[in-house]
């Protein structure tokens, strides 16, 4: 691959200083230093709902999310999209698929034969591909750019964007794994997320918590300013949902979410491949251990009204 240089003054959005999830004022923290872009960004915090955001965000996404990140080269070197989705059996993330269709299905609280199901944002379609093979789900993909074309191109489907206008109210689950801290105006993206919802659809999604980390929050390894942009705590989640047209709640189903958890363990120790040595790694204890730090159980899920 032909090497990129790196932009240290990227293109960027007007900075903004009022709250995206409820209109008020908010209070600069700190400046945030971004490695991959070699340049400082603001960190501000809302006070009245909690929501913290890059004030100032870069914006060039197509040079973001370049072939690079896929690969791991690029803001986040903790990603390989790029061995996941040629390798799905050795991928430490089976877990995480496991995991997710596990919750999901608890949620449901029924198989999830012919469940229509739309992973928004999902890279390279894995959990896709995996919900279909594993559970009997009928899903689909949603994502931009050139990792969706390779995941077309391995048979998964993936919609692009002009086919979702086409689909309002079609989906019994949404899911959107760690996807809500990539974007500038969440408010925007979980109201899209609803209207492809039927009522009484499910809406399953992941992001950091960022009150385990409320009163250090600039220190937060979460914080990769280039894509991670926007911070929640349950409470502002919960808020967001309800503004969106979500019941939210906050129930989380123990099994499921510790293979999750056991995913995220393992990956954040720069593990990728999946093995008998990590098959045999408990989930339990593990994602006990790693929840008492980070909290992400008490996330809300959303119920479409």
């Amino acid at each position: 691959m032909d090497s990129v240089t790196v932009l240290k003054e990227p293109k960027q959005t007007t900075r903004r200083a009022s709250c995206a999830v409820c209109g008020a004022s908010t209070r600069r923290l700190a400046d945030i230093y971004g490695a991959y872009s070699e340049r400082d960004y603001e960190l501000r915090r809302c006070d009245r709902c909690r929501f913290a955001f890059i004030a100032d965000p870069w914006t060039d996404f197509e040079r973001i999310y370049d072939e690079r990140y896929y690969a791991g080269a690029g803001a986040d070197p903790l990603v390989d999209y790029r061995f996941e989705l040629s390798n799905p059996l050795q991928t430490v993330r089976q877990y995480e698929w496991r995991g997710i269709t596990n919750v999901v299905a608890q949620l449901l609280g029924r198989q999830l034969d012919g469940v229509r199901w739309l992973d928004f944002g999902s890279g390279n379609g894995g959990l896709v591909r995996y919900a279909s093979e594993h559970t009997g789900a009928d899903a689909v993909g949603f994502d931009h750019g050139a990792i969706a074309s390779a995941a077309r191109r391995a048979g998964i489907p993936m919609l692009a964007p002009e086919e979702l206008l086409a689909l309002d109210g079609s989906f019994d689950v949404v899911t959107a794994i760690e996807v809500l801290e990539h974007t500038i105006d969440p408010l925007a993206e979980l109201r899209q997320m609803r209207r492809l919802l039927r009522p009484g659809g499910l809406l399953f999604l992941t992001t950091g918590n960022a009150a385990a980390f409320a009163d250090r929050l600039e220190r937060w390894s979460y914080i990769v300013p280039e894509i991670h942009v926007s911070f929640f705590e349950p409470s502002t989640l919960a808020y967001a949902l309800a503004q969106t047209g979500f019941r939210p709640e906050h129930a989380v189903p123990r099994g499921g979410f510790d293979q999750i958890m056991k995913f995220k363990v393992l990956k954040n120790l720069r593990v990728k491949r999946r093995s008998l040595l990590t098959d045999l790694v408990p989930a339990r204890p593990i994602a006990a251990a790693a929840d008492r730090r980070v909290h992400l159980r008490d996330h809300p899920v959303g119920w479409a009204l």
